[in-house]
């Protein structure tokens, strides 16, 4: 069996513009990791996200930090599967939703109003906005990756703290 193993086409730092664009977008999610949106729902959201497109370097990343901080393996394991995994909170649940619309906006009509009305339960609009801008940033993080071919594996836990 032939191993694969997959070469970035570009190195995000090895350009003048990449470190600029990924210092924004990095300094953008720290004020999401100051809001009082829980940090175990961002968390999910991003590997929610990560997993619907693809994204393997930022799936690394964010299950890695997720354990770290102290996430189970199990819920961990059933991000994928939220719906059918009771180890979710109705509130975390309405995050995967709106995180599964907001990311898949091609294939339906956006995000439903019944979808952004059981997030609105859960959370306040300080709350709202920022797994809104949660949702925004890593699906940007995840393009970069996946346009790029970052392969994965080799992230440490904190490393970009």
């Amino acid at each position: 069996m032939k191993e694969y193993v997959m070469q970035a086409r570009l190195n995000p730092f090895g350009t003048d513009l990449a470190p600029k664009i990924v210092k924004a977008l990095v300094s953008a999610n720290k004020m999401l990791v100051d809001s009082t949106l829980p940090t175990a729902t961002q968390e999910l959201v991003k590997i929610r996200v990560s997993q619907i497109n693809g994204c393997g370097w930022c799936l690394d990343m964010h299950t890695k930090d997720a354990a770290a901080a102290g996430e189970t393996s199990v819920r961990l394991n059933l991000v994928g599967a939220w719906r059918e995994a009771p180890v979710f909170t109705d509130a975390e649940r309405a995050a995967l939703e709106l995180a599964e619309q907001g990311t898949r906006l091609a294939d339906g009509a956006g995000v439903g109003d019944d979808v952004w009305a059981n997030a609105a339960k859960h959370y306040d609009e300080e709350q709202l906005m920022a797994l809104v801008a949660s949702i925004a940033l890593i699906n940007a993080f995840n393009r970069i990756n996946v346009i790029t071919r970052q392969p994965a594996g080799d992230y440490r836990p904190g490393q970009y703290a």
